[in-house]
């Protein structure tokens, strides 16, 4: 794919242990996130999608959209941040029937300096937006999982995130 390669002037990544770093944002609807105290106390999951405008970024929005109430059942939340105008997150949470939080307005440079994200270079004419990301988090808001894409593809799902969530309960 040309004229979406990534920016890589990150010299980190969030590791497994790490506690995730403060982060805030409005949500669709009304309100503002805040990561990662409005997560603590169950396991959550973190997506920071492209855009709207992505198809991947919306089937994956589906994807944990369609296994929410399994998520609730064992107490895990899930939100979804972008870079995206209130109109445009808003438009993405009407489309898809959306229940999970989406929060928008994320200045893309800001935080992947502080998620160690990978960003688009700009060249393809739209502003800069991450690239796909995901993290789960542990009830004491450090990560578990944390799956960085440098292009379109290469997300977390629903269904290995669940079971992997359910492992680590059982499990320990």
């Amino acid at each position: 794919m040309t004229g979406t390669a990534p920016q890589t002037d990150n010299a980190f990544r969030l590791n497994n242990g790490d506690t995730f770093p403060t982060l805030s944002a409005e949500l669709v609807g009304g309100g503002t996130l805040n990561l990662p105290a409005d997560l603590a106390g169950g396991w959550s999951v973190v997506l920071f999608y492209r855009g709207d405008w992505c198809p991947f970024c919306r089937s994956q929005l589906t994807d944990f959209q369609k296994h929410l109430e399994q998520f609730s059942a064992l107490n895990v939340k899930v939100v979804a941040l972008s870079v995206d105008s209130q109109a445009d997150a808003t438009q993405t949470a009407q489309r898809h029937d959306l229940k999970l939080p989406i929060a928008y307005g994320l200045d893309a440079q800001d935080t992947a300096a502080r998620i160690g994200m990978y960003t688009s270079d700009g060249s393809d004419g739209k502003p800069t937006y991450f690239q796909a990301t995901g993290f789960v988090l542990t009830p004491t808001g450090q990560v578990a999982v944390a799956l960085y894409s440098s292009n379109a593809i290469g997300r977390l799902n629903a269904a290995d995130t669940l079971g992997m969530i359910k492992y680590a309960t059982k499990n320990g």
